[in-house]
């Protein structure tokens, strides 16, 4: 069960709430978000009714729900949220198409992908300057140099960046670079004491479905997060690993109805990462918002043969173009915007 505090209830409001929690038996989890405070009851709700709370001071509505994911499914909230990225929407009527660079590689490399995504029609802009790759010997990006690099060209155009973490002690220098949307990738979806920092943090975050993660572990990931207070939360499914060797991954494009069913939040495909070829990513993104996903994340860079990191499946500038002006027509067809 969760209980929906008023947005002025009081210290002393809550603590009656998980007192009266606490008399049944149960755990009281207290989840204090931008826009409200969430109190989850952990162990057999069953002990628990709705009437032992809504007549509460400070109370704004509770909430039976037997999903283990509490504050992330839809039965608390009804309504789609809707996260604003500075000024940037995601999540409501309006698709968004984050894109940009595998990698940090150079400071020319970034100010000019920063003004293609821009011509484009992007409105916010994707770059690794930290980067989890399968071999020790490859590239694992420019580290801090690479967010300074990343910074100041997408500042240049007013584009809000989104960047991976892969290690909690890097979180304050994500916040003194001021990431203004968190990514975490596939490898470290269930890396749950990273969860539960950024999850103090207030940042977007963006969290990608490991690569055999079922939908009901990916829900209960982004509970970390939430329980912790941040609610700005977005689902990325980049495919999943099958048997299948002729591509990347298996977009799993049921994911995108089903999280539409269990979760308010919004939810975005990477089709560079499931395809992992250049070629698929226009069929899959469209297929992706055919769907009814909110977003994309797409990899584009200004000379695809001469990128650092997974080149094969990356846009180039004329074809990022290109599959903006298609989407914008399957968009329209949803009576939605791109």
């Amino acid at each position: 069960m969760i209980i929906v505090m008023n947005r002025d209830a009081s210290e002393q409001e809550l603590d009656a709430v998980v007192r009266k929690i606490r008399e049944f038996g149960l755990e009281a989890n207290i989840s204090r978000g931008t826009e409200r405070t969430v109190i989850g009851a952990i162990g057999d709700e069953r002990k628990l009714s709705p009437d032992l709370f809504n007549p509460m001071s400070g109370v704004e509505q509770s909430l039976r729900i037997v999903k283990p994911y509490k504050i992330v499914a839809r039965e608390w909230h009804p309504q789609d949220t809707v996260i604003d990225i500075k000024g940037v929407p995601l999540g409501g009527r309006q698709i968004q198409v984050i894109a940009g660079p595998c990698s940090v590689e150079t400071q020319e490399q970034m100010d000019l992908s920063a003004e293609y995504v821009k011509q484009a029609g992007c409105r916010l802009m994707r770059g690794g300057a930290f980067k989890p790759r399968t071999s020790p010997y490859a590239f694992q990006g420019k580290g801090v140099e690479g967010l300074d690099i990343f910074r100041r060209a997408a500042d240049r155009l007013g584009l809000p960046i989104v960047t991976e973490l892969m290690d909690v002690r890097m979180l304050d220098t994500f916040l003194e670079y001021d990431v203004d949307v968190i990514q975490i990738g596939t490898r470290n979806m269930q890396n749950f004491d990273l969860l539960k920092e950024v999850g103090r943090t207030d940042k977007p975050v963006i969290l990608k479905r490991g690569m055999s993660a079922t939908i009901s572990e990916w829900l209960m990931a982004a509970e970390y997060i939430a329980a912790g207070g941040n609610h700005n939360i977005i689902f990325c499914e980049r495919g999943i690993r099958t048997f299948e060797t002729y591509y990347r991954n298996v977009l799993d494009i049921t994911a995108v109805p089903v999280l539409k069913k269990e979760t308010h939040l919004p939810v975005i495909i990477d089709p560079s990462h499931a395809g992992g070829k250049a070629w698929m990513v226009p069929a899959l993104a469209r297929a992706a918002i055919a769907a009814g996903a909110d977003g994309l994340l797409v990899e584009m860079h200004p000379q695809p043969c001469e990128a650092w990191c997974d080149a094969d499946q990356a846009l180039d500038p004329g074809e990022l173009k290109a599959l903006m002006g298609d989407l914008k027509g399957v968009a329209e067809v949803l009576g939605r915007t791109a």
